[in-house]
């Protein structure tokens, strides 16, 4: 039923009274839900007093108290849907000051309904909004990150099994996990039924929509349609519950957001309906965003839609095709390819008159109708009553929009839409020039891992790059000379305080060889292994030009006491990429300062494995999904050009000393290391006692020119770079 517009004031300010009854029940009963952010701070402070027996029982009640809480604000939703129903059918009837008479007798039944079904069963503070670093914490299934710890220590491995998978699922990329899920299962009395999702029914969708295309990848189109189905109608179950809670939860007042005066109660209705209004249309985004997952999935279910409709026609299913892609046309009535799908079907039904006035399906025609209606009300608040609201859809129709909105609508509308088209074209172009598959010339280096095996461009692994003396030698220099916090201004535990960091650049090595503090071949050595590491690569990777040493530093990364070791969730080095700043938000990597924009190809050279963890692994823009990882051994090689196409981090040493020599290089020879220079310089004051890096590749021959790669250089000039100092 549509409000006259006149009395949108009057809706929106009866909302207060049933937005807010809620929370206005006060209870002295202890037996009444007790809030679960309470608990789980409890549970918290005992897990770090080592109360493990206390911690376990806190933190589970926390997450049993939170989905009690949901399930009873569920519950009341429905108890309490038919409340002041006799007033709401007045509504179209009275005029004038009767009009707003009934409304508010609607709005207050209803509120008195949800507040006392409410009170029967939750205590008032358990009934007050949660912070949001709560609602972080459990967004990001952290309890189960404590959990899976706190069994652990109490010898309950199944329950520890249980709760690593369940973070697991959240957080894909926490190696660490990985790791402690894979030491569950080769436990004794870990079965495989141990590692179960515990919050599985919040994903159901999800499951269902990835069954749903491994059938159709097989072509068994008639059970593809089923999970679809199946899927669309868990998507819109799981949309609802969400509007729900965004119901009968407390609200807070959006003072910050919402009109600029707040002062009257049509006011503050206003911007409190208007909240409520946009936090129900982002439960969109909510359900089409994966667990574990920055961003939601656009227009998640047209996608569905239009994958049901093919899958319904290839199993002979036409009149089901017919319904759900007019389904499909309510979100885009003029989508060509739709249009046309639909006339092939119709074509093929022949003469069935019946079947071609199909109409949608009620329950998609209803949930657009609402949706429309509820976007009308939310960019009428912003048009006069300066309120922000994100559309969340890509499939708004431009006359929902005032004519006054729709320019500012349309540019947000265009840079959504072409920042996705920038993003997918990221994760496929690399132009850097280098072009993976060239020679390996040195005897006795083998190609362990190429871009096949390594799931990326421009990557590769050599083994036997170093002999086991070489590697010894460079790791008592390192032993010997390393500095604490060197190459980060002194700081010794730069990415993480459960690690310490000793560098060691060239120019510092050679000046301690010439006070005779080290060995002078080993310093020799550590240039040498900088040229042999940059001929490989260079004769490798096929560099269209010369390739020269931007910055060469060996270091070692240390693990600091074993009891600070014990549930570490960081890394050793945070996921980067070299050149440029990577915002994984928004999946691009901005190539301006502070980033070494002029580094355009990186190397690492392991000189040990006797240490736990530190190993490299490979992401995509997003920081998240990890595409390969390499395990450190002595002699072993890493190289991989430097830009957004190769995002990597390192995992944390959790144990022991990891040492390794990193290496960054560039086509540019005003980027050259020019402390490198300077050593080399000294050592042979004719300028022929020591080959200049970069001057040619390994053979003496310019490396070969890759046509198909040419890409202009990205990236303002800047003056002439010495030691960039950085770390893989």
């Amino acid at each position: 039923m549509a409000l006259p517009s006149d009395r949108f004031a009057v809706y929106v300010a009866s909302q207060v009274i049933f937005l807010c009854a809620a929370s206005a029940n006060l209870d002295g009963v202890s037996s009444l839900l007790q809030p679960y952010d309470f608990l789980y701070y409890k549970g918290v402070r005992s897990y770090f007093s080592g109360e493990w027996v206390k911690a376990a029982e806190l933190l589970e009640r926390s997450i049993a108290t939170k989905e009690a809480l949901f399930q009873i604000r569920r519950q009341c939703f429905e108890e309490c849907g038919a409340a002041g129903g006799g007033a709401l059918r007045k509504l179209g009837n009275e005029d004038g000051s009767l009009w707003d008479l009934w409304a508010l007798d609607w709005v207050q039944k209803k509120a008195e309904c949800l507040r006392f079904c409410m009170g029967r069963s939750v205590s008032y503070v358990g009934q007050l909004p949660v912070s949001t670093d709560i609602e972080y914490e459990f967004g990001s299934r952290n309890p189960y990150n404590f959990l899976q710890v706190t069994y652990y220590k109490l010898e309950k491995l199944q329950k520890a099994a249980a709760a690593a998978q369940t973070y697991f699922v959240a957080n894909p990329t926490h190696l660490e996990m990985r790791n402690n899920i894979e030491k569950y299962r080769r436990m004794e009395g870990v079965s495989d039924e141990a590692f179960y999702d515990r919050e599985m029914d919040s994903e159901k969708h999800w499951l269902l929509y990835d069954l749903a295309l491994q059938l159709e990848a097989s072509s068994e189109w008639a059970l593809a349609v089923d999970k679809w189905r199946a899927c669309v109608n868990e998507t819109l179950r799981q949309i609802e519950d969400c509007r729900v809670q965004c119901v009968v939860a407390g609200q807070r007042l959006p003072l910050d957001r919402g009109v600029d005066s707040v002062d009257g109660v049509f006011e503050k209705a206003a911007a409190l309906s208007l909240a409520l209004l946009s936090s129900q249309q982002s439960c969109v985004t909510q359900v089409a965003t994966r667990p574990g997952r920055i961003s939601s999935q656009d227009d998640f279910l047209p996608t569905q839609l239009e994958h049901m409709h093919i899958a319904q026609f290839k199993a002979g299913d036409v009149r089901g095709a017919v319904q759900t892609l007019r389904s499909l046309l309510l979100f885009y009535p003029s989508d060509k390819d739709s249009i046309d799908n639909l006339q092939l079907y119709q074509e093929s039904l022949g003469g069935d008159i019946e079947s071609l006035d199909l109409q949608p399906t009620q329950k998609i025609e209803n949930y657009v109708k609402r949706s429309l209606e509820e976007k009308k009300l939310l960019y009428f608040g912003m048009e006069n009553l300066n309120y922000t609201f994100t559309d969340p859809d890509l499939w708004t129709p431009e006359d929902v929009v005032p004519e006054a909105l729709r320019e500012m609508w349309k540019a947000e509308k265009e840079k959504m839409t072409g920042k996705t088209q920038e993003e997918e074209q990221q994760e496929e172009v690399d132009d850097s020039g280098f072009y993976a598959g060239g020679p390996v010339r040195q005897v006795g280096v083998t190609i362990t891992m190429d871009d096949l095996l390594l799931n990326g461009t421009n990557r590769v692994v050599l083994d036997g790059v170093m002999t086991d003396k070489e590697c010894d030698r460079m790791l008592q220099l390192a032993a010997a000379a390393a500095s604490a916090g060197d190459g980060y201004r002194g700081r010794r535990s730069p990415h993480t305080p459960h690690e310490t960091l000793d560098g060691l650049t060239l120019l510092r090595a050679v000046k301690l060889a010439q006070d005779g503090l080290v060995n002078q071949t080993d310093a020799k050595l550590l240039h040498e292994l900088g040229e042999r590491a940059r001929m490989l690569l260079h004769s490798y990777f096929r560099s269209p030009s010369g390739l020269f040493v931007a910055f060469t530093h060996l270091v070692c990364r240390s693990a600091t006491a074993a009891g600070d070791q014990e549930g570490r969730m960081d890394l050793s080095h945070p996921v980067h990429v070299d050149n440029c700043l990577l915002e994984p938000d928004t999946r691009q990597c901005w190539k301006e300062p502070p980033a070494f924009i002029h580094r355009d190809l990186s190397a690492i050279l392991y000189l040990n494995d006797n240490f736990d963890g530190g190993e490299l692994f490979f992401t995509t823009t997003d920081a998240k999904t990890v595409t390969a990882r390499v395990k450190p051994t002595c002699g072993r090689l890493v190289g991989f050009s430097s830009g957004p196409i190769n995002p990597h981090g390192v995992t944390a040493v959790t144990k022991g000393r990891r040492c390794a020599l990193a290496l960054w290089f560039t086509k540019e020879k005003i980027y050259r290391d020019m402390e490198r220079e300077e050593v080399e310089n000294g050592w042979a004051p004719d300028g022929q006692g020591v080959a200049k890096s970069g001057d040619k590749d390994g053979d003496g021959a310019p490396a070969p020119r890759n046509v198909r790669n040419q890409a202009p250089a990205k990236g303002r000039p800047r003056g002439r770079v010495t030691a960039g100092k950085d770390e893989l």
